[in-house]
């Protein structure tokens, strides 16, 4: 069985479970989990988990996404994009200098209200569901984050940007709410995801690529391990008397763990340590004292101990 993740360029029409499901039929495995939906009408990078690295779904779901999106300003639908129903048309009497402006104004953190045509539930319902019923719900906005907004091209009434966000934003309503400030409406056109965290379009294959790499036995070799999903974090490693306590999950103190980094190799982990080796967070990879993977640990400065936040040790190499 195939374990880690996998960069499937999602093509239009097809849903991130209908992604789901043919590479289900291309492996014959039924652990398979995306990262993150893309609407139908967009394309582009969806990461997805095979194996064990399905519990990788959550954690890559939060990375950075960014995409290039089209803006068409002048026209609202019930969707923010292109493929709703029109329910305004006007005029777009907005210069380009006035475009520049207010998308500007978008960069930084903001309160966005999720869209009712999506999956976010309310009252164990889909939004999506109670749209199609003809029933409007009260959302409540969220904080999302617009990390980075460029803007490509204005060639008016549309609009080309790249954006780079944080986890939940929807672009299509980013549309729809700059075209709002602007009081001409907007709507999304085109969208295409070219990053998510370490993932880029450049390096991702199709469905029919997959279907084809797996036929010539070479597909793994565009699956990325979780070992180097996660290799930007320093790797701990479990003393032999606390390789037991490792494989089960449990905490391991700083004197049971020593760090194997060119500058520490040896070291025990202690409070100091960890801070010095811990520049992008005190989570470690954790492995047991025969070098076989056991999964992230989280640092606690005030326990001094190490904490599982997420296991991916096989049940046969616990044994």
């Amino acid at each position: 069985m195939i374990e880690g993740v996998v960069n499937i360029y999602k093509e239009k029409g097809y849903t991130s479970h209908d992604v789901v499901a043919r590479l289900r039929g291309i492996l014959q495995m039924k652990k398979i989990g995306h990262t993150g939906t893309l609407d139908p009408d967009a394309e582009g990078v969806l990461p997805v988990c095979l194996g064990h690295a399905t519990r990788l779904c959550d954690m890559l779901t939060d990375e950075r996404k960014v995409y290039r999106a089209v803006m068409l300003l002048g026209t609202e639908t019930d969707t923010q994009d292109i493929s709703g129903q029109v329910l305004k048309q006007l005029p777009v009497q907005v210069t380009a200098a006035q475009v520049a402006e207010v998308i500007a104004g978008f960069a930084g953190e903001y309160d966005q209200i999720p869209p009712m045509y999506s999956a976010l539930k309310v009252r164990g319902k889909k939004l999506y569901e109670l749209a199609r019923q003809g029933k409007t719900v009260e959302r409540a906005a969220r904080r999302v984050t617009i990390h980075k907004i460029t803007i490509d091209s204005i060639e008016l009434p549309r609009v080309a940007m790249t954006v780079e966000c944080s986890k939940g934003t929807y672009i299509r309503t980013l549309c729809h709410d700059i075209g709002r400030r602007l009081s001409c409406g907007a709507c999304m056109e085109k969208l295409l995801r070219i990053r998510v965290g370490r993932f880029r379009l450049e390096d991702a294959i199709t469905l029919a690529e997959a279907e084809r790499l797996r036929d010539a036995g070479t597909l793994e070799s565009h699956v990325v391990t979780v070992e180097e999903i996660f290799e930007r974090y320093p790797k701990a490693i479990a003393e032999e008397e606390a390789d037991r306590l490792a494989h089960n999950g449990n905490p391991l103190k700083s004197s049971q763990v020593k760090l194997e980094r060119p500058e520490t190799a040896g070291k025990r982990v202690s409070g100091e340590a960890v801070s010095a080796a811990a520049a992008g967070g005190p989570h470690y990879r954790l492995y047991d004292s025969k070098g076989c993977f056991i999964g992230i640990y989280r640092y606690e400065e005030d326990q001094k101990r190490l904490k599982p936040e997420k296991m991916f040790i096989a049940t046969e190499a616990a044994g």
